[in-house]
């Protein structure tokens, strides 16, 4: 017999799987809910630590950036004093806490603003060094952590300067709410800045300083985990198949404290491409995000359902495969022996017919074959019988399905009133207020760029200096699509990269930022600065759309879009179509009531929608704070299914489902496997047997596959030969022979 064919091997796979779903049944449908903080919560803390890696490697990556490439355009031009460079920079940039130039041979400190830069911790003598002018932290008698940026100033015939920035390892624009802290770390797990834990003396009461005593305690715990964590490889701290953030991140789970359970998500800083290492990636440091959720006691499931599951599919399981030994395997076994019984000559014994089917009639005709070779005369076929293989086997799904389809339609079902824990919804809010100020500090970033350009741009400089300008901004900056600049009356002197989509004889704009062509497919966005020198000139960068989009780009805010003021999409992270409105009225209330002022300023706000079965976590976040993108007055809007979410009550059905699914997948696969290798077989077999005790001489049987229905069909071709052989003989006695009779 061969290895995968014949009536035994679809059947014991069916009996293993069936075992098999039995056992995963049992060990699974009865054990969701047990946790008490849900893995959603886990998860959500995960992607929060990821926001918060990204926002600061963008921010430091920026930072460098803009350092190196002003103090390049400075060295390009004429020689500026100290004072000069770094009050420009600071009217263009504020992003530094201080800065400072310094005379390279001499170590003079030549000029300096904001806070005291800590000049006794670079060694002068190794900045020509490989990677010597690389960023690197120190820290401050006072426990706190700067990181400190370099950049050469050099001009023909004047000594080298080094124009130097520091900064705090602060989060930019990461909105904590009320009950979450943060923290930078670095490879020993030292806290090297946190927010969001006040300070002893900023609280009342002895039982807040103990809550703040226990909070510091649990962070520290954390951060020293998170450090361990940090070492392994990325793709092995994740399952496969998990893609999304490029570093190794995860969640921890603390001690529980007054009732709530402290949980914690780690993000190593990971550079936005595969590969492609950054500044801020070399610095080996690490967020950890903790916030205090309350515990749920209750228990969705307990194990009497997956037992009771299990229990019953071994009872339908063991009927089903009961009805496939007794009326299928049997007997085509049987008739496999007897076969080959009568092609050995032992034509004694009548042929054990089976009692339906296609063996029934196979074995007829079997029995009715025996006594043709006996001698007899032909005897008449037995009436038909209809209920055959085919049937037996619709039975055997039936029963199958008996059991999978309640567990693929009814039972189990999450229902409308599915608890959703509120730090969910209070996640979806900060996380929606993040990206939203994370978009508005890149077009801000992308202004000042502009407003940088256009200082280093003087009165006298040729166009072709300005397209050197403007490529070597573009090479920089990927946020541009294209920079050119315009004067007073619309006319493009320089620009870089693609066509400006300026109005031919209009001027620059006013605004600092706007969108043109709102009636077109695509959004296209104009940052406009002003060039000193040069009454009504400007230089205008037109920002990708793509750039735009892919800040929204965050696994677990589900679809995120981009509004405008009069409610209409600019931009998403999956597909939309431009200047259309929002998927419902429901969102554009939840904007509406958003941008209302709460005190000075409109507040994020997220939202639980409920619609029968049809559970929604939504949010929006204004555009709030400075800068030149506030004018634009845009949302963002997030929203997602909680069935998406690794709640509970979601988990339970979808595991339900999912144990309907393996054994509909399991019974069709099966129940497939034996109608195309037995079944069919033995059908066309039961019609040829039958043609053979007939009459029909001629047709030769050939067996398709190599087990029991092939043997058989060998055999009755062994009996098709021996009753053409007995024919012919008695054909050959009854004639007369030739010349017989004649004298």
């Amino acid at each position: 017999m061969s290895l995968l064919g014949g009536i035994r091997p679809p059947i014991a796979v069916l009996s293993v799987l069936l075992l098999a779903l039995a056992g995963i049944t049992a060990l699974t449908l009865g054990r969701v809910g047990h946790d008490r903080v849900p893995e959603a919560v886990h998860t959500s803390q995960q992607h929060f630590a990821e926001d918060g890696a990204i926002a600061l490697r963008a921010s430091v990556d920026e930072g460098v950036t803009d350092l190196t490439r002003t103090a390049q355009l400075f060295s390009a031009g004429d020689p500026v004093p100290a004072d000069a460079v770094l009050d420009k920079i600071g009217n263009v940039y504020q992003k530094w806490t201080g800065t400072a130039v310094v005379e390279i041979q001499s170590g003079k400190l030549l000029a300096a603003r904001g806070e005291n830069v800590p000049l006794t911790a670079i060694d002068r003598s190794k900045l020509a060094d490989e990677n010597g002018l690389a960023p690197r932290m120190v820290r401050l008698q006072n426990g706190e952590t700067r990181l400190l940026s370099f950049a050469l100033l050099h001009w023909k015939g004047r000594p080298q300067q080094l124009l130097i920035a520091s900064n705090s390892l602060k989060f930019p624009g990461i909105s904590l709410g009320e009950f979450r802290s943060i923290a930078v770390i670095d490879q020993s797990g030292t806290l090297l800045s946190s927010d969001g834990i006040p300070e002893p003396e900023q609280v009342l009461t002895d039982l807040q300083r103990d809550e703040v005593k226990e909070s510091n305690r649990q962070l520290k715990a954390f951060a020293k985990a998170a450090a361990g964590k940090a070492k392994q490889h990325p793709v092995k701290s994740k399952e496969p198949g998990s893609g999304g953030f490029l570093g190794v991140s995860g969640s921890l789970s603390g001690d529980r404290y007054m009732g709530e359970r402290s949980v914690a998500g780690y993000a190593t800083l990971a550079s936005p491409q595969p590969g492609e290492p950054t500044v801020a990636t070399g610095l080996g440091l690490t967020v950890v995000a903790m916030v205090k959720v309350a515990e749920d006691p209750a228990v969705t499931a307990s194990p009497v359902f997956g037992l009771a599951a299990a229990a019953a599919l071994l009872l339908i399981g063991g009927l089903t495969v009961a009805l496939l030994l007794g009326t299928v395997q049997r007997p085509l076994i049987r008739l496999f022996l007897e076969s080959r019984r009568l092609t050995r000559g032992d034509l004694a014994r009548p042929v054990t017919v089976p009692r339906r089917g296609e063996a029934a009639r196979i074995g007829a005709a079997l029995e009715r074959l025996r006594h043709q070779l006996l001698g007899e005369s032909p005897r008449p076929a037995a009436p038909a019988r209809r209920f055959g293989a085919r049937a037996l086997l619709a039975v055997a799904g039936i029963l199958l399905l008996v059991w999978a389809g309640p567990l693929l339609l009814l039972l189990n079902r999450a229902g409308d009133t599915v608890v959703v824990p509120q730090q969910m919804v209070n996640d979806q809010r900060e996380r929606t207020d993040t990206v939203s100020d994370r978009v508005r500090r890149a077009l801000n970033e992308g202004h000042a760029d502009l407003m940088s350009v256009a200082s280093l741009i003087g009165d006298r400089t040729k166009p072709s200096q300005m397209t050197e300008v403007l490529e070597a901004t573009m090479n920089e900056h990927l946020r541009y699509e294209s920079l050119y600049v315009l004067d007073a009356r619309g006319n493009v002197l320089a620009r870089a990269g693609h066509g400006p989509h300026n109005v031919q004889g209009e001027g620059p704009s006013a605004e600092p930022i706007r969108v043109l062509d709102d009636q077109g497919k695509k959004p296209v966005i104009v940052g406009t600065a002003e060039l000193p020198g040069r009454e009504g000139a400007a230089v205008v960068g037109e920002f990708r759309i793509d750039f735009l989009n892919s800040l929204l780009k965050r696994p677990g805010l589900g679809d995120v879009r981009v509004v405008d003021a009069e409610r209409r999409v600019i931009g998403g992270n999956t597909g939309y179509l431009a200047f259309h409105k929002l998927p419902g009225e429901r969102l554009d209330e939840l904007v509406d009531g958003t941008n209302q002022k709460v005190g000075m300023s409109p507040r994020p706000s997220g939202v639980l929608f409920r619609d029968g079965g049809d559970i929604q976590i939504a949010a929006a976040a204004p555009f709030v704070g400075g800068g030149a993108a506030k004018s634009l007055g845009w949302t963002v809007v997030s929203w997602q299914p909680a069935s998406s979410l690794a709640i509970p009550e979601y988990s339970l059905q979808n595991r339900t489902v999912l144990a309907g699914l393996l054994g509909i997948t399991a019974a069709a696969a099966c129940l497939g496997w034996l109608h195309i290798v037995v079944v069919r077989p033995l059908r066309d077999l039961a019609r040829q047997a039958e043609s053979l005790a007939d009459g029909d001489r001629k047709t030769v049987l050939f067996p398709r596959h190599h087990d029991e229905v092939g043997a058989v069909a060998r055999s009755l071709e062994l009996i098709r030969q021996q009753v053409q052989s007995q024919q012919r003989k008695r054909d050959g006695g009854a004639r007369t022979p030739a010349g017989a009779g004649r004298n």
